[in-house]
């Protein structure tokens, strides 16, 4: 699959700084569980409790981007958290991850991880390029868990392909596209935000890709940064 993403001109003017890290990982095996994803999970629990702090978590370097971000698009941090820091206060407050798959399961553990939100997508079901742009008024979605379309609009930020639209960006996933117990190749999408480093994004990716195989025998494929203003 060629994986390219491009940028509107209306998003590279609004956040120079933003980029997107892509990776594709082939051949997987997904499972509702295993022994492989239950050793991971314990793992990563037990690191994120030692290193961070619940009530201190909002001044973390990664966190404090995520959320400031997330004022600029227009929503509130404090009632639609950033994926990844909900998924690790979940965690610091003792609580078990929603078991969904192998491979889902794992790329939330690797937003536990690195705090950077990432998506998995069904790679057959993808029609690229793809683009980050902003939402048309009245344009419909369809997310994880939604059970009727909701309608965007044009302040809400969006990553499409050329039929659809794969995540309102960066917390909210199409259900048309979500990782199912056929899928065989995926695409894993990291998230930046003004103040988040290419380096962090690559390496959330790299993490992902590494627990993925780890749980589901996948073979790791490409991984490349891309941002509206090109290196």
């Amino acid at each position: 699959m060629p994986t390219h993403v491009q940028w509107s001109s209306k998003v590279s003017e609004k956040f120079p700084e933003l980029a997107i890290c892509i990776g594709i990982i082939n051949d997987i095996h997904v499972e509702k569980e295993n022994k492989q994803i239950l050793k991971l999970q314990k793992a990563v629990y037990e690191e994120a409790r030692a290193k961070h702090n619940i009530e201190t978590l909002k001044d973390n370097h990664t966190v404090r981007a995520y959320r400031d971000f997330y004022w600029k698009l227009n929503v509130d941090p404090t009632k639609t958290r950033p994926s990844g820091e909900a998924l690790l206060r979940r965690v610091l407050h003792g609580k078990e991850l929603p078991r969904i798959s192998t491979v889902v399961d794992a790329y939330n553990l690797a937003s536990v991880k690195t705090i950077i939100p990432i998506s998995g997508f069904n790679k057959d079901q993808l029609n690229p390029p793809f683009r980050i742009r902003f939402a048309k008024n009245r344009e419909t979605f369809t997310g994880i868990c939604m059970n009727k379309l909701v309608t965007l609009t044009d302040k809400m930020l969006v990553l499409a392909d050329e039929k659809q639209i794969l995540c309102v960006y960066p917390y909210r996933d199409s259900d048309h596209t979500k990782i199912t117990e056929q899928t065989k190749s995926m695409l894993i999408a990291g998230y930046g935000a003004p103040g988040i480093t290419e380096r962090q994004l690559k390496e959330a990716v790299e993490t992902t890709m590494s627990y993925v195989k780890q749980v589901s025998n996948g073979e790791i494929g490409i991984t490349k940064v891309f941002s509206p203003t090109p290196k």
